[in-house]
C-alpha cells in the first residue's frame, strides 16, 4: 500500500497542483454499500482496497496551498517575489483548460497507480460504472469533490475464472500509428 500511495502521490500534474483527492476504501461496509450502486461488479465486493479518485474543483485553495509550499521549500521561481505569477497563469491555465481538467489530471493518477500494482504484482481493475450521486453520499464528499473512477486493488484468487482467460487486445497495427 505504501508504494501505491507513494506513486500517486509523486504523480506529475499541471502546476503541480494535484487537483484531485483519493479516498481508500478498506472495510467491507462501504465497499459493499458501493458495489449497490456499481452493477455488482465482482472486484467492489473482492477487492482489498477501493481507491476512489475524486476530481477537486477547488483550484484557488489548490493553488494558495501549492504557494505556500513552494515558499516554505524556498523555490524562487515559484514564490510571490519571482517575476512569473505563478498563481495568476495556473488560475489563467485551468479556466482554458475547462472544466473536465481535474478529472483528466486524476486519471493520470489513476495509471501511476495502476503501473505501481503491476510491478508489485498486485492486480488492480479501473471501474467508471457507478452511481456519482450515491457514491457522493455514501462517502460524504463534499461538493468540490467529484467521484470519477474506481480502482479495485488485491490479490486475485486462484479459482477466479479471469485470472486463466486470455487477454483480448487489439493488435499494434489496430492501435498505432507511427507518422514522420
Amino acid at each position: 500500500m505504501e508504494k501505491i500511495i507513494s506513486a500517486i502521490r509523486l504523480t506529475p500534474s499541471a502546476f503541480g497542483l494535484q487537483p484531485y483527492r483519493i479516498s481508500i476504501i478498506e472495510g467491507d461496509t462501504l465497499k459493499q454499500a458501493i458495489d449497490l450502486h456499481s452493477w455488482n461488479q465482482d472486484q467492489l465486493s473482492t477487492c482489498s482496497q477501493l481507491f476512489v479518485f475524486s476530481a477537486d474543483s477547488d483550484i484557488d485553495n489548490k493553488i494558495k496551498t501549492y504557494l505556500k509550499l513552494a515558499t516554505e521549500a524556498k523555490l524562487a521561481e515559484i514564490t510571490e517575489d519571482a517575476e512569473f505569477d505563478y498563481g495568476k497563469e495556473a488560475k489563467k491555465f485551468v479556466k482554458q483548460m475547462g472544466p473536465e481538467w481535474a478529472a483528466k489530471q486524476a486519471y493520470i493518477a489513476l495509471g501511476f497507480a495502476m503501473a505501481a500494482c503491476a510491478e508489485l504484482k498486485v492486480d488492480s481493475c479501473p471501474m467508471e460504472a457507478f452511481d456519482l450521486k450515491l457514491l457522493r453520499k455514501i462517502l460524504n464528499l463534499p461538493k468540490n469533490l467529484e467521484p470519477k473512477v474506481l480502482l479495485a486493488v488485491g490479490y486475485r484468487s486462484p479459482e477466479d475464472v479471469h485470472a486463466r482467460s486470455p487477454k483480448i487486445r487489439f493488435t499494434e497495427k489496430d492501435l498505432f500509428d507511427f507518422k514522420k
